[in-house]
């Protein structure tokens, strides 16, 4: 039955985002208000498809670690159902992502509407300075920026290095660096066409304190999204 609910699932999620991608082409030309208003919409649809289709409900603690106006979500990635769900929980967010999703057709061009992050992983200083200056636009706009520290989707209990980039965005300055803890790997494997029915954990963290020094900022980040995520795994366990 799992693999009948994976195989329509995958198929539904495909089929939405496409349909909603293709409607969502003329409004490019409109503002990037309303690009981003489909794309809530599309992370809704495909939240709506995963508890009717496979059986998955989302829990999200710590929405009071949001402040209002700019921020950093720095999060665990496990899942890409950790790209989807941001456009659900942020009024406008911003994500850092590899430059090469750019070229994506369709894709490439909402990324680019909606003023995402591209960062050449490839390009050295001058890429970071560029990357730097796109968020802090961003920030100053009042929006939400949106990294993976890990750089890449990992398996649920491993711990992979964090990329020093994240420390670059918060010496900025400008905007409360908030650590997410998740097990979304777990229901959705992140490279894998099962979608497992259960609870997918979302964990916002309060902010870091202002003022921890770059030195520092690192290995507390990683110990509060690892803390964290370890704990949300042992609480599916005990069941």
């Amino acid at each position: 039955m799992i693999w009948v609910r994976s195989a329509l699932f995958n198929a539904s999620f495909f089929v939405a985002t496409a349909l909603m991608g293709t409607i969502a082409l003329p409004l490019i030309l409109l503002s990037r208000i309303w690009v981003m208003r489909l794309a809530r919409a599309w992370s809704w649809v495909i939240v709506g498809l995963l508890r009717v289709i496979v059986g998955v409900r989302i829990e999200v603690t710590g929405r009071e670690n949001l402040p209002a106006g700019p921020l950093v979500v720095a999060s665990k990635h496990q899942s890409a159902f950790d790209t989807v769900i941001w456009f659900a929980l942020l009024s406008d967010p911003a994500y850092v992502l590899k430059q090469e999703l750019l070229r994506i057709p369709v894709f490439g061009w909402h990324a680019r509407a909606m003023g995402m992050i591209p960062v050449d992983r490839t390009g050295g200083g001058a890429a970071l300075r560029a990357m730097l200056r796109r968020c802090a636009a961003a920030l100053a706009e009042g929006r939400q920026v949106v990294i993976f520290p890990e750089g890449t989707r990992s398996a649920p209990g491993t711990r992979p290095a964090y990329q020093p980039g994240i420390v670059a965005i918060a010496g900025l300055g400008t905007a409360p660096l908030v650590p997410v803890a998740t097990d979304s790997g777990r229901i959705w494997p992140r490279r894998g066409f099962l979608k497992h029915p259960g609870v997918i954990r979302i964990s916002i963290l309060p902010p870091l304190a202002a003022g921890t020094g770059r030195a520092a900022l690192l290995p507390a980040l990683e110990a509060a999204i690892e803390t964290e995520s370890a704990r949300l795994l042992t609480l599916d366990a005990c069941g």
